[in-house]
C-alpha cells in the first residue's frame, strides 16, 4: 500500500505559524471547502493529536515558543466570551474591544452567572476545546507550568470558566487549572483570580461525570495548604462535594470526591465540618468505609478520622455509626497483618476524641474500645501516643461500668508506670476539639493550653467542675508570667522561685488566691488513679507493687512539690481499711518505711543511684502513711485481721504479716502476741534462707527486726556482750617476751617444735597449768611429759603466736591480734581460723574467746563494713554470729548498711539456718546465746 501523502500540518512549524496568526488576527479564518474546516482548526487538531502525544512533544512545543501564541489566542477567545453582543457569530472581536475588556478582579468572581446567558458559537466551542485540551496536557509538566504562570496564562482561564458554561469548555479548563494548581505559587495565584466560586458553581451545574471529575480534581490540588483548605471550605466548596456523594454517582466520581475530601478535611475546620454534615456527607462516608476498593476505603476512614478533630460534628458521626467503623479499622490494622504503627496515628487520634463526648463513649465501650486502648498503652511502640490515650480515658472518670472493664484490663498499673517513666508530651488540639456536651460555652476567650484545654469540657459535663471559673485561672499555662522576682537576703532559691517541669499551672489570680490543683502531664493518670483509690475496696487494683512503685516514683522523683492528688490518694488507702490486708501481702508499709522515711527505693539497692532527694520532706509523708495504717492495724478490724493473716494465711502471707508487724504496730500486747507467743518472728527468720518474695526482701527484714529490738528494749534488758578479758587498745604487760630474748629469765626449760622446724620457749610448768590438755601433755604419763622438745602438729607460726602468749599467763598483750587479717581479706583459711581451730583443740577456751574478740575488733570495728558481717560469720562460731547479729541489727548502723550485712549473714548461712536464726533471735530478744529461747 502506497504511503500516506504527508500534509501541512504534520508540519510543527505550520502549525505554530497557523496558531501565530490567529492569536494576531482573531479566531476566523476561511474554511477549507475539501475539509470543511479552517486553517486554524486544522492546525490545533494536529498539534493536540500528533505533535503534543508524541514523545517530548510538550517540551518542543515550549521550546518552540508554542505557548505563548495559545495563550493569546485563550485570551481572545476569553474576551469574546464576556461580550458576546458585541460580536456576530464566527467572527472575532476587534483589538479595541479585546483590550478593553475588563479583567478579572484579583478578588473573587462573580459566583453565578445567569442562565441566560448564550453558548458560544460553534465553531469558537471546537477551536476553546481544542487550546484549552493542548493546554491541560501541555500544564502537566513543570516547565510549562511555570512558562503559563509567567505569560499570566491564569486570567484568561478564570475569565473562561466563568463565561463559557459548556459542559466540555468548563471539563478542559478546569482540568487545567488543576494541573496549574500543582505548583504552589500558580496555586496562590488561581485563588486571587476568583477561581474557587466559579469551581463551586460548576459542581452544582454541571451534569457531565468527566467534567464533575475535573472540577473536583481542581478543588483538591487547590487545597495545597491550611490557609487555601480553609478559604475553599469558606466559599462553600465542601457541601457541593457532600451532596454529590450523597447522589450515589460512578464509581469514578465517588472516587474523585473521596480524594477531593480527604485532602479538604486535613486539619479539619469547623467551616469544613459544618458544610460537610449540612451536605449530608456523613453516611455516604460510613458507608463507602466498607467499598470494595482499597483506595476509596482507607481514604474515607481517613476523612472520618479527619472530621473527629471538630467536636461539633462528632456526636453527628456517631449517630451515622463513625465509631463502629473508626473502632473496627484500628483493630484490623494493630492485627498481626495490620498495617504500620505510623498508619494507625490518625486513627488512634481520633478515637480518643471521640471519648470526649457522653454518647460516643457509650458507643466506643460497647464496640470494645476500651480494650483496644488498653492494647495502645501495653505497647511500647505505641508510647508517643500513651499521654493521649490516657486523656481521653479520663471521660470515663464516672462511667462505673467502663471503669469496672478498665480496672480489670489492667489499667491501674500501666498509669502507675506512666508515672514512672518519662512523661510524653500530648500533642495539643485546637479549640473546636474540645467536647461538644456543652457546646454553650464555645464563646471567644482567651487562648489555652492543649492539654489544659483537652479535658475542660467534661470536667464540667461531669461534675468534676462547678464551671469554667473553677478549673480556668485568669492565666492559661502558656501565659502564665514567670514568678515576679524577689529580693531575699540570701541568694538562696526559695520555693516561690523553683518551678517544676511536670507543673505547668500556677495560681495567677491574686496573692490571695487559693493554690490550684498542679495539672501537669501526669494530670490525667493521677486523675484516674484517684477515681480507683475512691472505691470502697480498691486494695485489688492499687495497693500492689506496682501500682505503689509508680506512685512513689512520681512522689519522690519530681523536681518540685508533687501534685496534691498523688499525695491524697496515698493518704486515701492508708486509712482505708479494706486495704490494710493488701499493704501487708504486697509489702507495701515495708516499702512506705523503705522509700520514704529511710530514702531507699528499689532502683537504690542494693548499689545506691544518685538521685535529688527531699528527704525531711519525704520522711514527714512516710511517717504520716505509716500512722495511718498503724490506726487501722490496732482497731479491732485490723487487729482480727492481721490474726487472721499470721494463723491462717498462706505461708507468704504469714511471712508478709510477721515482716510488717513491727511497722505498724505500736501496742506491746498485740506485737508481743502475734510475734512472741504466735511464733511470727520465727516465721519471719525461717524465710530469711529461702528464695526472697520480694526484691527488697532483706533489706525489709534487716530494718523489720532492728524495729522489733527498739520495741522489745524497754520491757527486755538486752544480755550485755561478755566483757573482753583484755582493753586491745592498751595492751597489758607481755609475760611471754623475756623468755625470747638473749637471757632469758627465768630459763625456758621446754622448747615446742613447730612443723615449719621453728622452736619456740617454753616453761613446762606454766604450760602444765594452763590447760587440761597441756597438763595431761606435760605432766602425766605420755611421752612428751619427759620430752625437752614437744613437737605441736598442725600450727603454723603466726597461729602458734597467740597459744604461747597465753600459756604463759598473757591476758591482752596483743598477741591474739597477729593472726587475724585485715578487713577485706578472707578469714576462712587464714592464720586467725588456724589459732581458733587450735585453742579448742588444746581446750584454752580463754584464747577462743580473746581470739574471737580481737577478730570482732578487727572485722566488725569502725574499719569493717557489711561485706566483713559475713565473712566472720562463716567462720561458725557461736559468739561470733552473735556479735554479727549485734552489728547487723544495731541502732548505730545506717538501714543500707544494716540490710548489706543481713544478706551478707544470708550468703553466708546457706543451707544451714539454725546458727543464724539463733543468732538474730537471741539478738532480737534481748539474751545471751545458749540461753533457752522461747518457741
Amino acid at each position: 500500500m502506497a504511503a500516506a501523502k504527508p500534509t501541512l500540518t504534520d508540519s510543527l512549524s505550520f502549525c505554530l505559524a497557523q496558531l501565530a496568526a490567529a492569536a494576531g488576527e482573531g479566531l476566523g479564518g476561511e474554511k477549507d471547502p475539501a475539509t470543511n474546516e479552517t486553517p486554524l482548526g486544522r492546525a490545533l487538531l494536529a498539534l493536540r493529536t500528533r505533535h503534543i502525544k508524541a514523545a517530548g512533544g510538550i517540551e518542543r512545543f515550549r521550546a518552540r515558543g508554542g505557548l505563548r501564541p495559545l495563550l493569546a489566542l485563550l485570551r481572545r477567545a476569553a474576551a469574546a466570551g464576556s461580550a458576546p453582543s458585541q460580536a456576530s457569530p464566527g467572527s472575532a472581536p476587534s483589538a479595541a474591544s479585546a483590550s478593553s475588556s475588563p479583567a478579572p478582579a484579583s478578588g473573587p468572581a462573580p459566583s453565578a452567572v445567569s442562565s441566560s446567558t448564550p453558548s458560544p458559537p460553534v465553531r469558537l466551542r471546537k477551536m476553546l476545546d481544542l487550546a484549552l485540551s493542548i493546554l491541560a496536557d501541555c500544564c502537566t509538566e513543570g516547565a510549562c507550568r511555570a512558562e503559563v504562570r509567567r505569560l499570566g496564562g491564569i486570567l484568561p482561564l478564570v475569565t473562561i470558566l466563568q463565561c463559557m458554561k459548556t459542559d466540555s469548555i468548563q471539563n478542559r479548563t478546569a482540568r487545567a487549572l488543576g494541573n496549574l494548581a500543582m505548583e504552589p505559587e500558580s496555586c496562590g495565584d488561581i485563588h486571587c483570580a476568583g477561581a474557587v466560586p466559579l469551581l463551586v458553581e460548576s459542581l452544582t451545574a454541571c451534569q457531565d461525570s468527566q467534567c464533575l471529575q475535573s472540577v473536583v480534581r481542581a478543588l483538591r490540588n487547590l487545597a495545597d495548604s491550611p490557609q487555601h483548605r480553609l478559604a475553599l471550605a469558606q466559599q462553600g466548596a465542601v457541601r457541593p462535594l457532600a451532596e454529590l456523594l450523597a447522589t450515589a454517582p460512578d464509581a469514578a466520581l465517588t472516587s474523585a470526591l473521596v480524594r477531593a475530601l480527604l485532602e479538604l478535611s486535613r486539619g479539619c475546620s469547623r467551616a469544613c465540618a459544618e458544610q460537610l454534615s449540612l451536605g449530608g456527607g456523613l453516611g455516604p462516608l460510613v458507608s463507602l468505609a466498607s467499598h470494595p476498593k482499597r483506595v476509596v476505603r482507607e481514604g474515607t476512614i481517613l476523612i472520618l478520622a479527619n472530621l473527629c478533630a471538630q467536636g461539633l460534628i462528632r456526636p453527628a458521626l456517631g449517630n451515622a455509626g463513625g465509631v463502629e467503623v473508626l473502632v473496627d479499622e484500628l483493630r484490623q490494622r494493630r492485627g498481626p497483618n495490620g498495617a504500620s504503627p505510623a498508619s494507625q496515628q490518625p486513627l488512634v487520634r481520633a478515637v480518643c476524641l471521640l471519648c470526649r463526648e457522653a454518647i460516643n463513649r457509650a458507643r466506643l465501650r460497647d464496640a470494645g474500645g476500651l480494650d483496644l486502648l488498653i492494647g495502645l498503652l501495653r505497647d511500647p511502640r505505641a508510647s508517643a501516643w500513651h499521654p493521649r490515650i490516657v486523656a481521653a480515658l479520663v471521660g470515663f472518670l464516672y462511667d462505673t461500668g467502663a471503669l469496672g472493664r478498665l480496672q480489670a484490663l489492667g489499667l491501674v498499673p500501666l498509669l502507675a508506670g506512666q508515672l514512672c517513666g518519662e512523661a510524653g508530651e500530648e500533642e495539643e488540639e485546637g479549640r473546636e476539639a474540645a467536647s461538644w456536651d456543652f457546646p454553650e460555652e464555645r464563646t471567644p476567650e482567651r487562648a489555652q493550653g492543649g492539654s489544659f484545654r483537652s479535658l475542660r469540657s467534661w470536667l464540667i459535663s461531669e461534675g468534676y467542675a462547678a464551671g469554667p471559673d473553677d478549673i480556668s485561672p485568669p492565666w492559661s499555662p502558656e501565659q502564665c508570667p514567670p514568678p515576679e522576682p524577689m529580693e531575699p537576703a540570701s541568694p538562696i532559691l526559695t520555693p516561690t522561685l523553683l518551678r517544676a517541669p511536670r507543673t505547668q499551672r500556677t495560681p495567677g489570680r491574686s496573692p490571695a488566691a487559693a493554690i490550684e490543683e498542679p495539672w501537669g502531664r501526669e494530670g490525667p493518670a493521677l486523675l484516674l488513679l484517684s477515681r480507683f483509690s475512691q472505691a470502697p475496696d480498691p486494695s485489688g487494683a492499687l495497693v500492689t507493687g506496682p501500682a505503689l512503685y509508680g506512685l512513689l516514683t512520681y512522689v519522690t522523683g519530681a523536681p518540685g512539690p508533687p501534685s496534691p492528688r498523688a499525695l491524697r490518694i496515698l493518704s486515701r488507702l492508708t486509712c482505708n481499711p479494706a486495704c490494710l490486708e493488701a499493704f501487708v501481702r504486697s509489702y507495701g508499709a515495708a516499702l512506705l518505711r523503705a522509700w520514704l522515711v529511710l530514702g531507699v527505693a528499689p532502683d537504690d539497692w542494693p548499689a545506691p543511684r544518685a538521685r535529688p532527694t527531699l528527704h525531711s520532706r519525704h520522711r514527714e509523708l512516710g511517717e504520716r502513711l505509716l500512722q495511718n495504717l498503724t490506726v487501722q492495724a490496732e482497731s479491732p478490724f485490723g487487729v482480727g485481721a492481721l490474726t487472721h493473716l499470721l494463723l491462717s494465711g498462706s505461708p507468704e502471707d504469714r511471712v508478709a504479716c510477721a515482716l510488717t508487724l513491727p511497722f505498724i504496730c505500736r501496742k506491746p500486747s498485740l506485737w508481743r502476741r502475734l510475734l512472741l507467743e504466735q511464733g511470727g518472728l520465727r516465721l519471719l527468720l525461717a524465710a530469711l534462707t529461702r528464695p526472697a518474695p520480694h526484691p527488697l526482701f532483706l533489706f525489709f527484714a534487716a530494718d523489720s527486726l532492728s524495729c522489733l529490738q527498739d520495741l522489745m528494749s524497754p520491757t527486755v534488758s538486752p544480755a550485755a556482750p561478755q566483757a573482753v578479758p583484755m582493753d586491745l587498745d592498751s595492751p597489758s604487760r607481755c609475760l611471754y617476751e623475756p623468755l625470747l630474748g638473749p637471757a632469758p629469765v627465768p630459763a625456758p626449760d621446754l622448747h615446742f617444735l613447730l612443723d615449719s622446724g621453728l622452736q619456740l620457749p617454753a616453761q613446762r610448768a606454766a604450760s602444765a597449768t594452763a590447760s587440761p590438755f597441756f597438763r595431761a601433755l606435760l605432766s602425766g604419763s605420755f611421752a612428751e611429759a619427759q620430752m625437752d622438745l614437744v613437737p605441736l602438729r598442725g600450727l603454723s607460726p603466726g597461729a602458734a603466736w597467740p597459744i604461747l602468749h597465753h600459756l604463759h599467763g598473757c591476758r591482752g598483750c596483743g598477741a591474739a591480734l597477729g593472726p587475724v587479717p585485715p578487713p577485706g581479706q578472707p578469714l576462712l583459711g587464714s592464720e586467725a581460723e588456724e589459732a581458733l581451730e587450735a585453742a579448742g583443740r588444746f581446750l584454752l577456751p580463754g584464747l577462743e574467746e580473746e581470739l574471737e574478740e580481737a577478730v570482732g575488733r578487727i572485722h566488725l570495728g569502725p574499719q569493717g563494713g557489711p561485706e566483713s558481717v559475713g565473712e566472720v560469720f562463716r567462720l561458725g562460731r557461736p559468739r561470733l554470729a552473735a556479735h554479727c547479729a549485734r552489728w547487723t541489727l544495731g541502732s548505730e548502723q545506717c538501714p543500707r548498711k544494716r540490710g548489706l550485712a543481713l544478706v551478707g549473714l544470708v550468703e553466708a548461712a546457706g543451707e544451714e539456718a539454725g546458727p543464724l536464726t539463733e543468732a538474730l533471735l537471741a539478738v532480737v530478744m534481748g539474751i545471751e546465746l545458749g540461753a533457752r529461747v522461747p518457741a
